[in-house]
């Protein structure tokens, strides 16, 4: 148990935790936030939470159930209807590195408020184990998060910051987004 306990608690494991939290409470702070607020911050923590993500120790499943869950249906839906809500038109952005893409003549349509409120779940659902303070499951929590950083929600954090690098630097709107920004006022 004491080789567990030294990646629950190993330095690089507590900073992505720390960060993942702030991820979490920024997204559940998200309504009331203007557009140009929330890109400036979600560009600043996204790059931040994949180096924590990328730098986790290597661990493995010591225990034999699913760690406890904490987002219900509800909890994503208010994250990413908050985060629709701020995006407003600039929530949609085009996917390029799906698998289907090589075959397909239509572009597909992905939304930054359903990517965000995806990472969000997974971290909200680590970081509510992790405040239980139970080694075994804090263990089995991690590699559950650290699997799915590698095979899902990594990817979508880097097409999300592409995404809302477009939405900061791409100046065409600059008249709608400052329209959106008092309506919310």
């Amino acid at each position: 148990m004491e080789k567990y306990s030294e990646v629950i608690f190993h330095k690089n494991t507590v900073e992505f935790v720390t960060v993942a939290a702030e991820y979490c409470a920024f997204m559940e702070r998200v309504r009331g936030i203007g557009r140009r607020d929330f890109v400036d911050t979600a560009l600043k923590i996204l790059p931040l939470l994949y180096l924590k993500a990328s730098l986790l120790p290597p661990c493995e499943p010591i225990g034999e159930d699913e760690p406890e869950k904490f987002v219900t249906e509800a909890d994503y839906e208010l994250i990413r209807m908050g985060v629709a809500e701020v995006m407003g038109a600039k929530d949609d952005y085009l996917e390029v590195f799906l698998p289907d893409m090589a075959y397909s003549d239509t572009p597909i349509k992905k939304c930054i408020s359903e990517d965000l409120a995806d990472i969000y779940q997974d971290l909200k659902d680590f970081i509510g184990v992790f405040q239980l303070g139970f080694n075994e499951t804090m263990n089995d929590s991690l590699v559950i998060c650290r699997e799915h950083f590698e095979e899902f929600w990594g990817q979508r954090l880097v097409n999300t910051m592409r995404a809302l690098h477009d939405v900061k630097y791409t100046h065409e709107d600059e008249e709608e987004e400052t329209e959106d920004e008092q309506a919310l006022l």
